[in-house]
């Protein structure tokens, strides 16, 4: 917390600004926002959501990951570079948009909702590392369960159903650990760990399925890559395409990981001159190589966690969902590696489940912490008031999981509700950003003439994408019942 409170990563002092990097390799090591967004995507979606779908529709949809993890990209970048030029996080600069207003911006409102339903994303992966780690030592529950037998009986009864809530409870008080004394250093740092382990340990996984039982069977991989969307798989493919890759939440994220990693402050406060524009395209130059270095990452891990699931679980008709999600998963290495590779799995998948669930807290923390103020809630006269809400906020993140993952066992549906609200988010904070490129970004800073295109190109698919499937579930729902025959 001390870290965190020793400067405003918002400010745009003189003092703090610096020549941007002139090499390729001195370029990488100012990398960092990426790989936390890299380990906040790689996580829920890929070892939940992207195994399921691989599970029960094969490679029908690896088009559609593919095109997930690569197109909103264009998004990202282009926010990237109109909070370098501004200096503003992503809450400030759309609550100065045109529009209502009901203390804060109505897109602010619409972002609140979003954030509340992917919080039950935290809940599934809080409740899915509890039976990873159950899994992996059984005993420990066992053991509490004799303890609290005489005390305790009724807690002793619900520990015996559901025996992964303890290792829910270590999982919530070792992400309030690590979040208490948190700063973006620290965060980058742990991301940058996990997020390189878990991308070499399962493309290995995946590299090495071509001499077990289970071959990658080439000829549905090619059919995978022709575009097709079965009625029966809509739901889950937009909730799919909702949470792979850069997703909404992660869109709202970037900005505030730019401003803390520095990219504006070097750049320096706009100014008319030909030194700010030059420090202002080298700093934007350094963002487009994190987030595309960072996009090379994640798309592997999310391909390979597809590839498993559709090369494995498919052919076995194996589905993870429920209680039994992490254990159907491991089948993915036990049936392909042998039964000495479950333990490792399992202590891996909670390890990745665990990391963004701790990233996760505390990116929406910020925002939240900002949207607090944009709405008029408190108001913040020093860095230092910002900085205890921020901490506060993250700290009481993961207890609300810990509760949902309590209340709501199945983690698939968690994941599905939170992915399905991001889908639906992601044409308008498109369209956000389509505003500030020709509205409010630096006309000495703006994009090619490709980049704009292929940034017109995500917002028209995406908006397509979100329309299609949001009429497929409102004919669901309004649907007749089916009559059924006497």
């Amino acid at each position: 917390m001390s870290e965190a409170l020793q400067y405003d990563p918002y400010a745009l002092p003189s003092d703090a600004i610096q020549e941007p990097p002139v090499s390729l390799w001195a370029a990488l090591r100012k990398i960092g926002p990426g790989i936390i967004l890299a380990g906040s995507i790689v996580g829920s979606g890929e070892l939940l959501q992207t195994t399921a779908l691989g599970a029960r529709h094969g490679f029908l949809f690896l088009w559609l990951i593919l095109f997930s993890c690569v197109i909103k990209v264009f998004v990202q970048t282009e926010l990237g570079r109109y909070a370098i030029s501004s200096g503003k996080p992503t809450l400030g600069a759309i609550n100065e948009l045109p529009g209502l207003k009901f203390g804060a911006h109505w897109i602010l409102w619409c972002w609140l909702i979003m954030m509340l339903t992917t919080i039950s994303q935290l809940g599934a992966m809080t409740g899915t590392v509890g039976q990873s780690l159950n899994l992996a030592f059984p005993n420990v529950s066992e053991s509490f369960v004799q303890l609290l037998s005489g005390p305790l009986p009724s807690w002793a009864k619900s520990i015996r159903a559901r025996p992964e809530i303890p290792w829910a409870v270590l999982t919530c008080l070792t992400a309030i650990g690590l979040l208490w004394s948190g700063s973006y250093r620290r965060i980058e740092f742990i991301t940058t760990v996990l997020v390189v382990g878990l991308t070499f340990i399962t493309l290995t996984a995946t590299c090495a399925l071509p001499a077990t039982k289970y071959p990658i069977p080439w000829p549905d991989v090619a059919q995978g890559l022709t575009f097709a969307v079965p009625a029966l798989g809509i739901a889950a493919a937009f909730s799919a395409f909702g949470i792979t890759g850069v997703g909404a939440s992660e869109l709202f994220y970037y900005p505030y990981w730019c401003l803390e990693k520095g990219y504006a402050r070097y750049a320096g406060r706009s100014e008319p001159s030909e030194a700010w524009e030059r420090r202002a395209r080298g700093w934007i130059r350094v963002m487009h190589l994190d987030a595309w270095v960072s996009m090379i990452v994640f798309t592997i891990s999310t391909v390979a966690f597809y590839f498993m699931g559709a090369t494995v679980l498919h052919p076995q008709k194996l589905y993870p969902e429920g209680t039994k999600m992490i254990e159907t998963l491991s089948h993915m290495f036990v049936d392909t590696f042998g039964g000495w590779t479950q333990i490792v799995f399992l202590i891996g998948a909670g390890a990745v489940l665990f990391k963004t669930l701790y990233i996760s807290s505390a990116g929406n923390s910020r925002l939240l912490a900002d949207f607090l103020s944009l709405g008029g809630f408190v108001r913040y006269t020093r860095p230092e008031q910002r900085a205890a809400m921020i901490h506060r906020i993250s700290l009481m993140i993961p207890v609300i999981a810990l509760i949902l993952s309590i209340v709501f066992p199945d983690p698939a549906k968690l994941v599905t509700v939170g992915g399905f609200a991001q889908g639906l988010m992601l044409p308008l904070i498109s369209g956000v950003t389509i505003f500030f490129r020709y509205r409010r970004t630096d006309r000495r800073i703006t994009p090619t003439l490709v980049l704009d295109i292929l940034l017109w190109i995500a917002f028209v698919l995406i908006t397509c994408v979100a329309m299609y499937a949001a009429w497929n579930q409102i004919g669901k729902w309004t649907a007749p019942p089916p009559v059924t025959a006497k």
